[in-house]
């Protein structure tokens, strides 16, 4: 059987082949990042598109499709003419954080019906914008013609002639009851988001129509497709993704675990056959992003710089640096938070400056892990896939800061890999071995105190500059 896996994603769109026993990546093209304004990060609906339509001409005599998105990126869209009525907000984007301050009042309700804090990180407060902003979305609504959802739907719409999207995905909406699996319509209301122009919510694995004659067999959000793809089943398996963020998922099996005071999310991990299997969810907003920004303000040349380091550990010298370009996420939602270097000496160079960057990721997960922990039995081993997993300096940090051992399979595009393996209907053995990372040694404990002082002056900064 010969499976593509499509891996739609904040920076790229990947096509993976799956086909006896074997994957590999056949296709990858990159896209751009739109900056309008400060806060604000868009991507070119047609340009997304255009990327898969290049990633499937290299799937070449395919059975099935499987489609993973980047999750709570979204967009307005025309039924007749499927012409895009705005950009693509992408996850990342910050624009309605003020907003969200006046729904303060029904944060709880929110909690209870999504399992979601109110956050501009989610889908809801995105679309709600682009309904009081845009005209043309308005127009279409009172022509009857409005499509709102996720990039997932706009490429089903598009390309398969399905509106449509996954369980998953809309569980990071905060739009779905997290109960029923169905769209909710007070979440609805509280967001100024009309239920009628929201597409049909299927199981992960199903039919989500044809592109070119092949079935699209599979739709999942990307962590959840990353989490299938680590072969994470029972009840405590875990894992970590370093993309652009970095995101921690857990199994928690038919049970749905609430941890808003852990600053953790419960979320749906897949549904097939009828069932679903749920999660907990924490996230760390800025992991890759830093490190792109890191070059980009030329703290390095080039990523093999990043491999080792001839000093000891920044944070152990009193250097750190908070990775918050985009505010803080689990488990502290304060998209006031800011990037911070603290620390710094006239002894200081650019080499402990990128030393600092890979540690501040590290120990932020770290800080994700402890909540999660707390909640959930995890196994001892956690399972890492990602670009910076690349690093062996990073992977042994963030093994040394956990005080666990890290497990890095040498086959990394494990969302392509989760969502084709769904679309193939079984369980596929995933390809290559795997590298077993154990904590170094080091004053864990001593460097996580160190960090979370950082992180509290980091913490508000953009509300205070305000003043």
């Amino acid at each position: 059987m010969r499976i593509a896996g499509l891996d739609q994603g904040t920076t790229s769109t990947r096509l993976l082949l799956l086909e006896a026993g074997t994957a590999r990546i056949a296709q990858n093209v990159r896209h751009r990042q739109i900056y309008p304004r400060p806060g604000w990060v868009e991507h070119d609906p047609e340009e997304l598109l255009e990327s898969i339509r290049v990633c499937l001409a290299a799937a070449q005599d395919v059975e099935a499709i499987g489609l993973a998105n980047q999750g709570e990126s979204c967009l307005a869209w025309d039924a007749r003419t499927g012409h895009p009525l705005s950009p693509v907000i992408v996850w990342q984007d910050s624009r309605t954080a003020d907003e969200l301050a006046g729904l303060a009042a029904h944060g709880a309700e929110v909690m209870a019906r999504a399992g979601l804090p109110l956050d501009a990180y989610f889908s809801a407060s995105k679309l709600g914008w682009i309904m009081r902003n845009i005209p043309a979305a308005r127009e279409a609504l009172r022509a009857g013609r409005l499509r709102l959802g996720t990039t997932d739907a706009f490429f089903l719409d598009r390309l398969a002639g399905e509106f449509a999207t996954d369980v998953t995905t809309a569980s990071r909406t905060s739009l779905m009851n997290l109960e029923t699996g169905q769209w909710d319509e007070a979440l609805c209301r509280i967001f100024g988001v009309p239920m009628e122009a929201l597409p049909e919510i299927r199981p992960c694995a199903g039919a989500f129509g044809e592109i070119g004659g092949v079935p699209v067999r599979a739709a999942m959000v990307d962590q959840q497709a990353a989490l299938y793809g680590h072969g994470c089943r029972a009840a405590g398996d875990a894992k970590i993704t370093f993309g652009t963020g970095a995101f921690a998922l857990a199994v928690t099996g038919t049970n749905i675990i609430r941890a808003p005071e852990k600053g953790l999310l419960p979320t749906i991990a897949w549904a097939k056959d009828g069932g679903r299997i749920y999660a907990l969810d924490g996230g760390v907003y800025d992991a890759g992003s830093a490190v792109d920004w890191a070059g980009r303000i030329g703290l390095f040349a080039d990523r093999a710089e990043l491999a080792a380091f001839e000093a000891a550990p920044a944070i152990s010298r009193g250097l750190a640096f908070v990775p918050a370009l985009s505010g803080l996420a689990c488990p502290h939602w304060d998209r006031s938070g800011a990037g911070l270097f603290i620390g710094m000496g006239a002894q200081t160079g650019k080499r402990d400056m990128a030393q600092a960057v890979l540690e501040g990721i590290a120990l932020r997960t770290a800080e994700v892990v402890a909540a999660m922990s707390a909640m959930v039995p995890i196994g001892g081993r956690l399972s890492v896939d990602g670009g910076l997993t690349r690093s062996p300096y990073f992977v042994q940090c963030l093994a040394t800061v956990l005080e666990r051992e890290i497990i890095c399979p040498d086959f990394d595009e494990l969302t392509a890999f989760g969502v084709a393996c769904m679309a193939a209907g079984g369980e596929i053995a995933r390809p290559g071995g795997a590298r077993l990372v154990a904590p170094g040694e080091g004053e864990a404990g001593a460097w996580r105190a160190r960090f979370a002082e950082a992180v509290a002056r980091a913490k508000g900064w953009r509300t205070q500059s305000k003043g």
